[in-house]
């Protein structure tokens, strides 16, 4: 399985330098490549990266306001490295959760130590990274990353998507949960979502909320509430602190 990552860095000679020792890696897939926080926030929520390289050099403490940012619409953050000509940021990255923090200029040695890290403590999972649905001779491939979730409607089901698009399939809801990654969670007759999108579950008014840069609320029912207490639990391993 494939880790995606974004680039962020203004220096043209550091980033072309970086892209060419990551290109050794079969296994990492540039998903974009920014210069500034506030393009490289929205490349991030756009493309939903596993990896993201700062370089922190040149205003640094905006990308630190930036994974600040980042905390408000995404349930789990990518995994994120940094990179400075000195030591001036370590403290700072170290106390915002990064992963790693390199000393300039690249060395071949630190990314090889990082990369063999990061696939020993977050191994990808062997899950389909795209699903294709078949119309008579159309074949139609989304990439599961990009679905909010599933509607169906009586034998059709609707696949709403990031970019707010919705694509239908002539099958039933049911013929897709077992063919998606385990974060589709079933949490209604009518419903399948994506886990990494919800961001609220309010057993009070039965509503799971997806958050995908503006708030969705869907209904989950009490035939399916074991799967939402699945969700929680799930969900719940991914944050430090439940607050009262």
């Amino acid at each position: 399985m494939e880790y995606t990552y974004n680039i962020i860095d203004s220096d043209a000679a550091s980033k072309l330098q970086l892209q060419l020792y990551l290109e050794e890696y079969e296994d990492l897939v540039c998903a974009g490549v920014e210069t500034t926080a506030s393009t490289g926030l929205n490349s991030i929520l756009k493309y939903n990266p596993d990896l993201v390289l700062i370089n922190l050099s040149e205003d640094g403490m905006d990308y630190f306001q930036m994974v600040t940012e980042l905390n408000q619409y995404m349930q789990t953050l990518p995994i994120i490295i940094g990179y400075a000509k000195t030591k001036q940021y370590a403290y700072n990255a170290i106390k915002s959760g990064f992963f790693d923090y390199w000393i300039l200029p690249h060395n071949e040695f630190d990314i090889r130590k990082t990369i063999l890290r990061l696939r020993k403590l977050y191994p990808q999972q062997d899950t389909p990274s795209t699903i294709c649905l078949k119309s008579y001779k159309d074949y139609r491939y989304l990439d599961t990353k990009n679905i909010l979730y599933l509607k169906s409607d009586n034998n059709t089901t609707d696949f709403y998507m990031k970019d707010g698009t919705v694509i239908s399939a002539f099958k039933t809801l049911k013929s897709f949960e077992g063919k998606l990654p385990k974060d589709f969670i079933r949490v209604h007759q009518s419903y399948i979502l994506n886990s990494r999108y919800v961001s609220r579950i309010n057993y009070g008014k039965s509503i799971c909320s997806l958050n995908h840069g503006e708030e969705e609320e869907l209904p989950f029912s009490k035939t399916y509430k074991d799967k939402v207490d699945q969700l929680k639990e799930m969900l719940s391993k991914t944050v430090t602190k439940a607050l009262n």
